[in-house]
């Protein structure tokens, strides 16, 4: 299997020809590249799959010592990701994450389901999947928020995906997980953020509808974008028939999101995300 170098860091001349120079010094053969320069900012990404064997300690060294002192580099070994999902009541999208975890298409061990409401619990189990039922009555926000945090911190996974969460996470939250978390929005964002997005856009009169993935920030529905795609509808479609065919949308985009994520093809740099695909 090949191992992924990730390195981005202030642009300057000949970094593609001093970090493939290591590599080939170590004998390594390049499977696949990808390099850009975001030039608003002058930043330098390049994602490589290399095969071979070497030692990673005196590979990171040798490469950082031909960087810039402000590159961020890592290797990932691609192994499948430890992951949470978090759900409410709708199946669709973590239907789709269960039946694509149970043919090994996620490149990810999901780990156990954590729910507000029970109705998933059956559904859930039949995966084989632990699932915790955390209900957010009767008590406030920051209990009930610190009572999921406990749970995650059991399974200590490398992402939580909001397969339709529909709880705001507080900010305190969202700094347990920075860019590890993974929410699905139902509209293509920036336009109808927040509740009711079909609602809106069937009162807009939209002729297309879509869904978001993003990574969670602090800001509502604001975090960087890693994967949109739409549908096209027209004034015959209630808002009850978009939310239905959005759903399709939805569980596609989020699946297509993770696949993205766990096998290495997206930094995050500022609010916004650099893809390799």
């Amino acid at each position: 299997m090949a191992t992924t170098l990730l390195i981005h860091c202030p642009d300057a001349p000949g970094l593609v020809h001093k970090i493939t120079g290591v590599l080939f010094q170590h004998g390594l053969n390049i499977v696949r590249n990808g390099e850009f320069v975001e030039r608003h900012d002058n930043h330098f990404f390049m994602r490589t799959e290399v095969a071979g064997t070497f030692e990673a300690e005196t590979l990171q060294r040798e490469l950082r010592a031909v960087l810039p002192p402000a590159a961020v580099l890592r290797l990932s070994d691609n192994r499948p990701k430890r992951i949470v999902l978090l759900a409410t009541r709708e199946y669709h999208c973590l239907g789709e994450l269960l039946v694509r975890h149970a043919f090994g298409e996620l490149n990810a061990e999901i780990l156990a389901v954590v729910s507000n409401h029970e109705v998933l619990g059956p559904f859930t189990r039949q995966f084989g999947i632990p699932f915790h039922y955390l209900p957010h009555t009767d008590r406030t926000r920051e209990a009930h928020e610190a009572e999921v945090l406990a749970t995650l911190a059991t399974y200590q996974p490398d992402f939580v995906v909001l397969a339709k969460y529909m709880r705001i996470l507080s900010s305190d939250f969202v700094a347990a997980y920075p860019n590890r978390l993974i929410n699905i929005h139902h509209s293509f964002l920036p336009a109808f953020v927040g509740a009711s997005p079909y609602a809106q856009a069937y009162e807009r009169g939209v002729k297309i509808i879509g869904a978001t993935a993003h990574f969670v920030n602090e800001q509502l529905d604001q975090g960087p974008i890693i994967a949109q795609s739409v549908i096209p509808v027209d004034h015959t479609r209630s808002a009850q028939d978009m939310a239905q065919a959005g759903r399709d949308v939805e569980k596609i985009v989020l699946a297509r999101s993770l696949h993205l994520v766990f096998n290495e093809h997206v930094f995050v740099h500022r609010n916004k995300t650099i893809i390799f695909d």
